[in-house]
Parts: structure tokens; C-alpha cells; sequence
């Protein structure tokens, strides 16, 4: 970074090129979101977005990450006020309304339309790795909330709940009149899994 940004002047504009990011992938996706529009939106000179960001997939990936980040620490800190409480049903239901805001989100729609596969192929293979590594790592977390539980391999719970997700892809292959029920059936029978692994 030049001398001439502070630090807080730096944490301005990563922020700020964040949130536009994220505004513009909303709204435009992947391949119509620009450097050029981003760097118009943030006011900032586009030589100025190579300081902070290699390429425009490595910002979007951060916007996906820092996304991905703020619905597992919705999820953790819910469960978290549950304290001992935690049930099958409590659970079930506190995950069903995270599944329904992502749902809600932009990243069906990148997956549904090719975009979101077509973005990660531009990426290091390590970042991939990362994200799988963050959502494992997040699950952890997660168990930590809920004493008693004890999970053989987490990696195997958190990949089915990533496969849950991609179901809200083939909602019309599913049935859309019975996919919330299904979505929660599904959600429920990993839940049930998590409480039977505990008990053995």
C-alpha cells in the first residue's frame, strides 16, 4: 500500500469496496460486474483497486466469504443464546430460517446460472480449499455450542448441509409447492443424525 492511505483511510476503501461489490454482484452477477463500475461507485482511481485486490474475482470471492461468514455466525450466536436447551426441533428450525434467507440471497441464482462455477474455475485452487476449510471450521464452532454433541467427522455433517443447499437449486425439480417442507425434512434428518451420533 502507497504511504499516502493511513490505515484507517486503507480500511475505508476495502470496506467500501466491499459493500459495492456485494451490491453490484446482487445485482448485476458475475460477468457484468466491472472493476470499472466498482471503482466508480467507490470514487477511487482504478490503478487504486490493484492496491488492495489482484483481480475482480478475488474481491467477489471475499464478498462471497464475508456472506458465507455472516450467516454462520447468525447461526452460531442463535444457537449460542439456546445454551443448554438445544433440541432436534429448536435446531431444525433455527437452520430452516438461515436456509430461507440464503435462498433469498444472490448465490442461487450465480449457482443456478453457471456464474458461481464459472468464477471459482478463475480462481487458485487454494481458495476453493479455503472456503470448504472455513465451512468445516465454522461447524466446529457450531458443535461447541451444543454440549453433548459429539460429531465423528465433521466434515461429512458439513457437507451434507452444503448438499442441502444446493438443493434450493432444483426447487422446480423437487415440487415448489412441497420444497420448504422438504427443505426443513432434509435439514432435520442431518439434525437427527447430529443428536444420534451423540447418544452412541
Amino acid at each position: 500500500m502507497p504511504k499516502s492511505f493511513s490505515d484507517s483511510e486503507k480500511e475505508y476503501i476495502k470496506k467500501r469496496l466491499l459493500e459495492e461489490a456485494a451490491h453490484c454482484l446482487s445485482q448485476y452477477g458475475v460477468r457484468k460486474t466491472t472493476v470499472d463500475e466498482i471503482v466508480r461507485r467507490v470514487n477511487i482511481p482504478k490503478g487504486t483497486f490493484y492496491l488492495f485486490y489482484p483481480s475482480k474475482e478475488r474481491l467477489l470471492f471475499d464478498v462471497i466469504l464475508q456472506f458465507n461468514e455472516t450467516i454462520q455466525t447468525e447461526l452460531i450466536d442463535e444457537v449460542s443464546a439456546l445454551q443448554i436447551h438445544v433440541t432436534p426441533e429448536k435446531l431444525t428450525n433455527i437452520i430452516y430460517s438461515l436456509y430461507k434467507k440464503l435462498d433469498d440471497s444472490f448465490l442461487p441464482r450465480l449457482i443456478a446460472d453457471g456464474e458461481l462455477d464459472l468464477f471459482m474455475r478463475k480462481l487458485p485452487p487454494e481458495l476453493s480449499k479455503l472456503h470448504a476449510e472455513k465451512d468445516d471450521l465454522s461447524f466446529s464452532k457450531l458443535l461447541d455450542e451444543m454440549p453433548g454433541i459429539e460429531i465423528a467427522d465433521v466434515r461429512i455433517i458439513s457437507a451434507a448441509f452444503r448438499g442441502i443447499f444446493l438443493s434450493l437449486l432444483h426447487k422446480q425439480d423437487i415440487g415448489e409447492d412441497v420444497f420448504d417442507e422438504a427443505l426443513k425434512v432434509m435439514i432435520r434428518g442431518v439434525v437427527m443424525q447430529m443428536f444420534e451420533e451423540a447418544e452412541v
